[in-house]
Parts: structure tokens; C-alpha cells; sequence
């Protein structure tokens, strides 16, 4: 009876533990079950008990760590880790709460018996598709970087040891602009020149076309691989209209060898029609170089992106493929230094191959679907094939003078088109680099004209690339200008390459 009493006693204290026990289980499952939900829980819950003692019950115990006083914060959802006070198993969660904090991110945590678990921490924002996750033994760890510029973070610590598995709540913190508690630093000081094209100083083929060509007629610098190609007059210029395809190639005396030299530079412009394609070059003669030429050689241009051999693409930094949609004139430029290759589109260069495969030997050009019944004709002008050249200084050193044809004006206008900017930008460089040298800026026409007219011209131009050259910093008292019209050619005026050598600006030592 005295042993029935006491099993009665017994029981009537376990049952009370027992239904405290079942209400905390339930409650630790619908915790997780929405903690999965939605990633965010605002509490933990973290309890465990010892074996009934004596095979009947016994009271159940608490993980060391965890007081009565944490367990009534727990319940009611306190989070108190700024102060140091325990959440769960977790105390003194940094960043905590409402912190602001900067870059870079230093998350550190305690925990009872540290070194028997193993912690995995999450950092994400708010327009992040996925988690930045970190796996470390020690209580703290480092994130230098983020995917984007957000400001809301949040992040959790995931402990895995003993056979359990302990999760902090989710701390939700800002990024401060500052970093490491100064202020906002500058941004980085970048040099880049994205346009460093200098033409080459010898031309050894030109095509405007000149005004003489007959409107209708075939280019006669030019020779026909397939298609229909004329002389046409747009907005009162002479240009070569694509009518339907159209491949053509410099008529040379020599186009059935290698023409291309070592050091090379070729432009033009072409017209892209409003729901037109592309244009292809060759950088092979498609026509007479059957024994040299190189399929592969193909670039694919458009007015934003150039598709180069060996599957490299590149787009232009400032367009997309919406730009010239209603149709425009694009400049291209190729520079080709012993196995080094460039293209740039307008003033910006987009392709920079430092070991080119292919040796290049001529020039096909090609507009792709050109088609002027459907209103997509193509047009071309200014083609320029150049041998170059000595570097700027070296040129100075041996002649005194640098002779550059690649600074390009309006027609009968002394206004500098932006594809001067490579030369121009070379020369304010180089008198940068050597202080003491001192240049008169000379301009040279051809003889094409009235010869009065051209005397003017070569004056104003000459004065006009001196005051870019003191727009950019350079002192005015190491310039002058000077103008000579047609009255020194350097080549023939009875051909379009010695007409092109003859338009010049040269830049004089004194």
C-alpha cells in the first residue's frame, strides 16, 4: 500500500513535466515548419531533457547554457544579442539586430562547446537570387564582396555537431556607405584609352570617291567579286551604293600577291539602312588571292558590335542593338601591328587581338542582304588602306617633323571629325612625356582647287588642331601654326594615293 502511494505521488509531479514536454515539442515543429516557409524566424527554439530517471520519469533538464530567464525570452520572441544576452543556444550575434555596419562584413557568435560543432553562415540581400554561403570551425567569418550595391542584408548561423543541429535567428542589418569607419572612398583613377588609332603614313589606296565618278556607273577604284554596286549621290555627296549584295575589292596591279604589309592600317564609312544587316571584310582578296587568301578572315560589323575570327565578339560600351535603327553612317577602323590586331567602331575601340592567326594579305568588303527594291541599300566612302609607321617620337628624333595624314576635316571646312582624335591624342602624349619639345602645327592640301582657297584652308586647319592641342592643356607658347596650301606635295597630285599623302598636318620642331 506505502509502495502504491508513493508510484501515486510520483506520477502526479511527472504528469505535469510530461504535457510541458509536449506542448514545447509541438511548438519547436510549427517553429521549423515556418522557419522553412518563409526564411525568416524570429526565435529558435533549442531544448532538450536527460532520461526519466529509474525507468518511471524523473524531471527533465535543460542544456547547460540555457536558463529559466532565457527560456522566458525565447518564448516571448526577445532578442537580445546586442547586450550578449543568449538566444538559443547563440549569444552575442554581431551583426546584431538594427546594426549598421560596413564593408567589409565581420560576422562573429558564441556558443557553448564551439569546438565540437561545425557552423555554416548565410548572407543575403534583398535582390539577391540566392544566398552568399560560408562553412567554418571557427566563430566568425568575413564577406569582402556582395553580388550588387544593396544596402539590406541579413544573416543566420547554422551550427551542426553533438548530433544536433542549431540555427540563430536572422539578424537584419544596413551597409553603410562609409567603409571601415572613414569615409566613402574615391572612385578608382582608371587610364584607359579607348581610342589610340593612328592611320598609317603612307597610303597605298584611296577612295573618296572623287566627285568625278558618274552617278550610275561601277567605282572605277574598285573591282567586282558578285552583286550590283554604282556611284550614287546622297545628301549631295558621291558614295558607292550596295544595290543588291555587292562584293567588291581594291583594283590593284598587284592584287593577286600579299599587298598588306607588316604595319597597316584600313577605314571607311558605311551606311547601314533602317532594318538593315551587317557588313563583312575580308582581310584577304576574295577574288585574285586564290592561293592566299583565308576564308576564316571574316569580321561581321554592325554599327554597335564587331564578330571577329576565333569566335571573339565585342559590342560597343555605349550602344546596344536598338541603336541605328532608323539607319546611320558608322567610321571603322583596322590597325594591324605585326600580328597585333584592332578594330574600333566610331571613336571607340572593341576588338584588341594581341596575336592575330591569320596573316592578312588583302580586302574584301560586303554588305550582307543589301537590298535597295526592299529599301536597304548600303553605302560606302572614305576607304583608306595605309602603311604605317614609326613611332611618333622616333620620327621626330630622325626628320624633325612628324607628318600625320590621319587628322581628317569636314570638306573645304576647317572642323576636325572625331577619328582625328588617335592622332591628335598621340601628339599631345608625346608632349607630355618631353617637355622641352616644341611644335609648329603645318597644314598641307592637294592641289585640287583654287589655289587661294586652299591656302586659306591649310591655315585654318593648322590653326584649328593648335587649339584642340591648347584646349587639352598644352601651353600656348609651345605651339604656333602655319599654312602652306598645295604649294609642298609630298606625292603625286595626278593619283588618289598621292592626293591623299599631299592632305596633311605636319608637326614641325622649333
Amino acid at each position: 500500500m506505502k509502495r502504491h502511494f508513493i508510484f501515486l505521488i510520483i506520477l502526479l509531479f511527472t504528469l505535469p513535466a510530461m504535457s510541458q514536454i509536449r506542448v514545447d515539442l509541438n511548438r519547436k515543429i510549427n517553429r521549423e515548419a515556418n522557419r522553412r516557409a518563409n526564411r525568416q524566424a524570429d526565435n529558435a527554439v533549442d531544448k532538450s531533457f536527460n532520461k526519466v530517471e529509474d525507468g518511471i520519469g524523473g524531471m527533465f533538464k535543460k542544456k547547460k547554457g540555457n536558463s529559466d530567464a532565457d527560456q522566458e525570452k525565447d518564448s516571448k520572441g526577445t532578442n537580445e544579442s546586442n547586450s550578449g544576452a543568449a538566444f538559443g543556444a547563440f549569444t552575442s550575434l554581431s551583426p546584431a539586430e538594427g546594426d549598421v555596419t560596413t564593408l567589409p562584413i565581420q560576422c562573429s557568435w558564441e556558443i557553448p562547446d564551439m569546438e565540437t560543432y561545425k557552423f555554416t553562415v548565410h548572407l543575403e540581400g534583398d535582390d539577391w537570387m540566392d544566398w552568399l554561403t560560408k562553412t567554418t570551425s571557427k566563430n566568425q567569418c568575413t564577406f569582402s564582396g556582395l553580388p550588387t550595391a544593396t544596402k539590406n542584408l541579413k544573416w543566420q548561423v547554422i551550427a551542426v555537431g553533438n548530433g544536433e543541429r542549431l540555427e540563430s535567428p536572422w539578424q537584419n542589418f544596413t551597409l553603410s556607405d562609409e567603409t571601415n569607419g572613414a569615409s566613402k572612398p574615391a572612385k578608382p583613377e582608371v587610364q584607359w584609352a579607348k581610342f589610340d588609332f593612328v592611320p598609317g603614313d603612307e597610303v597605298i589606296f584611296e577612295d573618296g570617291p572623287s566627285a568625278d565618278e558618274e552617278n550610275g556607273e561601277f567605282p572605277s577604284r574598285w573591282d567586282l567579286l558578285e552583286g550590283q554596286v554604282e556611284i550614287a549621290s546622297v545628301d549631295g555627296e558621291t558614295v558607292i551604293m550596295f544595290l543588291d549584295g555587292g562584293s567588291i575589292i581594291p583594283y590593284l596591279k598587284n592584287s593577286d600577291t600579299d599587298y598588306l604589309p607588316e604595319v597597316f592600317t584600313i577605314e571607311f564609312d558605311f551606311y547601314r539602312p533602317q532594318d538593315g544587316n551587317r557588313i563583312t571584310i575580308y582581310l584577304t582578296d576574295q577574288k585574285n588571292q586564290r592561293g592566299l587568301y583565308d576564308d576564316y578572315q571574316e569580321f561581321d560589323i554592325t554599327p554597335f558590335r564587331v564578330d571577329a575570327p576565333g569566335g571573339i565578339t565585342a559590342e560597343h560600351s555605349g550602344r546596344d542593338y536598338k541603336y541605328c535603327e532608323q539607319g546611320c553612317w558608322t567610321h571603322i577602323s583596322v590597325a594591324f601591328t605585326k600580328g597585333k590586331l584592332k578594330v574600333y567602331i566610331d571613336d571607340t575601340r572593341v576588338i584588341n587581338i594581341p596575336r592575330y592567326e591569320f596573316n592578312p594579305t588583302g580586302f574584301t568588303f560586303y554588305p550582307y542582304f543589301a537590298d535597295a527594291a526592299e529599301g536597304k541599300a548600303f553605302y560606302a566612302k572614305n576607304f583608306r588602306i595605309a602603311k604605317g609607321g614609326v613611332k611618333y617620337y622616333d620620327r621626330v628624333l630622325s626628320d624633325g617633323k612628324i607628318i600625320v595624314n590621319g587628322i581628317r576635316f569636314d570638306v573645304n571646312k576647317a572642323t576636325i571629325k572625331p577619328e582625328s582624335n588617335g592622332a591628335i591624342n598621340e601628339i599631345f602624349e608625346l608632349m607630355q612625356k618631353q617637355p622641352t619639345l616644341n611644335f609648329s602645327v603645318e597644314g598641307h592640301t592637294d592641289s585640287d582647287g583654287d589655289e587661294a582657297l586652299n591656302q586659306s584652308l591649310s591655315e585654318s586647319r593648322a590653326r584649328a588642331v593648335m587649339e584642340r592641342l591648347i584646349d587639352m592643356g598644352i601651353p600656348a607658347n609651345r605651339l604656333k601654326s602655319a599654312g602652306w596650301g598645295e604649294s609642298k606635295p609630298i606625292g603625286e597630285n595626278t593619283t588618289a594615293e598621292g592626293k591623299a599623302n599631299n592632305r596633311r598636318v605636319e608637326f614641325v620642331k622649333f
